[in-house]
């Protein structure tokens, strides 16, 4: 992990195309903004593991979904 010290005002930049600005620091919050191109998700760590837990979820009921079928047609057999 590379860590940086920025104060207010400085940014650091990752990539050609996002910049990374410390907008604020008051008292243990640090407000930053992001600039990035729109193609680009930006999203706070806890709604990345929320948004990826949720497709594992639904990948899974999805295989489970098509394998019933299937499974009934084996029996068939």
């Amino acid at each position: 992990m590379l860590v940086l010290t920025r104060k207010a005002n400085q940014s650091i930049m990752i990539g050609d195309s996002i910049e990374v600005s410390v907008l604020s620091v008051m008292g243990e919050k640090v407000r930053l903004g992001i600039q990035a191109p729109r193609d680009v998700p930006v999203y706070r760590k806890e709604v990345f593991v929320e948004i990826q837990a949720q497709n594992v979820e639904a990948a899974e009921s999805s295989k489970e979904a098509l394998d019933k079928p299937l499974w009934s047609m084996r029996r068939a057999e």
